[in-house]
């Protein structure tokens, strides 16, 4: 555009250009040594990975929807059961688990945080299943099948409120599975542990996704599975791999899942990064919310970030009305934005055979109509940010005053 400052949406040129003698040296060393798929490079970057996030493993694996498909197969989810996830995320959470053979059974959200809702899966278990004493099993009525495990997503960089699902999945008897593709680093405080835990190392085991767009995103698909549970992550290992325990030696059917040698080298150079990045996407959170305060009024709602929480802001998620107009407007002006996600997973034609409707989840349809993810990377730039947010909130007041003038009239 003509004489626009272009705000691009996502900058993924910047910190690649910064560390691109760094990242040509590892395509340098695959080239040398032959080292492609799996071995040392990936071994590395397991162990790193594993230590960032305070796990025994990490199972490096082809892409995020690989690790959480893996992770739920290794931890004893079968064909005919069923998984309790959210309608706002992603579908690869849903598809895992359909892959892995299961059937998700989604709860509504809390409108806080857009993350799993504890009280939401607790009235499913009390409300909507059997406990079967006998088998020592969660019955869902409606379709006879074992509830085995729970997902909860950390959506756009926050953890979802663990301690109380953990309670009830201890109570249940279900596997609790994070899906921490977009968390890398984020924090939660547990009351009950009295400390502060990271993502990936709550639940049985987690899932990270390293898709470009990532706050730790390789230069293609990349995924990991972290777990304390050393069978799983062997099951795991064996599952990424064709079910090999050893070349040629299949003791399940797996799949091929592994994770590339020079995406292995390229994480682990970013991952020493890490910390600073996500430091400098709280700053610019934090920068977005002084502007936002500033202006004041309630016109766009901004995300929440409760005291228990360490968010990391793979996305900045406000909600507007009138969000087709919003983009319009701010794409006229140079600025890009994206929205995460605008159809609940629930009533998607893929996942028509569940048998949902309309309505049936209101608060995560709710959110899905109004969310708009503004430009967020760690480069992002205050006067960048600031004209942003005078830009929304200019045209949103716009927007207020002509509608009330309207109804006057």
């Amino acid at each position: 555009m003509n004489g626009i400052d272009i705000i691009p949406f996502l900058d993924l040129a910047t910190p690649h250009i910064e560390l691109e003698q760094q990242l040509t040296e590892i395509f340098k060393r695959a080239l040398h040594t032959a080292s492609f798929i799996g071995g040392p490079i990936v071994e590395q970057f397991e162990q790193a990975f594993a230590e960032f996030c305070g796990t025994k493993y990490c199972v490096g694996v082809g892409s995020g929807t690989d690790a959480l498909r893996f992770a739920l197969m290794a931890a004893g989810v079968k064909s005919g059961d069923i998984v309790i996830t959210v309608p706002h995320t992603f579908i690869a959470t849903a598809e895992a688990i359909s892959q892995a053979g299961a059937e998700p059974r989604f709860v509504d959200i809390d409108e806080r945080t857009y993350n799993m809702d504890p009280a939401k899966v607790r009235e499913y278990l009390e409300n909507f299943c059997t406990v079967d004493d006998r088998l020592g099993v969660v019955i869902d009525n409606k379709s006879g099948k074992p509830v085995t495990a729970i997902v909860p997503v950390h959506l756009y960089g926050q953890m979802a409120d663990m301690d109380p699902l953990l309670e009830i999945a201890e109570q249940y008897k279900l596997i609790v599975i994070e899906d921490a593709c977009q968390a890398h680093s984020a924090q939660y405080f547990s009351k009950k542990e009295n400390r502060w835990r990271i993502a990936g190392s709550m639940g049985r085991a987690a899932a990270f996704s390293f898709y470009p767009g990532k706050n730790l995103g390789a230069c293609g698909e990349a995924g990991a599975v972290t777990t304390n549970d050393e069978a799983l992550a062997q099951k795991s290992r064996m599952l990424r791999d064709h079910g090999q325990t050893q070349k040629y030696h299949h003791a399940v059917q797996g799949y091929n899942g592994r994770l590339d040698a020079i995406q292995a080298g390229i994480l682990q150079t970013k991952l020493t990064h890490l910390p600073q990045w996500t430091e400098m996407r709280r700053s610019v959170a934090s920068r977005y919310r002084e502007l936002f305060c500033a202006i004041g009024g309630n016109k766009v709602t901004v995300p929440c970030e409760p005291e228990w929480t360490r968010c990391v802001y793979h996305l900045f998620v406000v909600r507007v009305k009138n969000r087709n107009e919003v983009i319009k407007h701010l794409a006229s002006t140079g600025i890009g934005t994206g929205i995460h996600y605008p159809i609940p997973l629930h009533l998607q034609h893929a996942y028509t055979a569940l048998g949902y409707r309309e309505g049936d989840f209101p608060i995560a349809e709710k959110v899905a109509a109004e969310v708009l993810s503004l430009p967020m990377y760690p480069h992002l730039r205050g006067d960048q940010q600031s004209r942003v947010v005078s830009e929304l909130t200019n045209f949103v007041s716009a927007e207020r005053q002509s509608l009330m003038q309207a109804k006057i009239a």
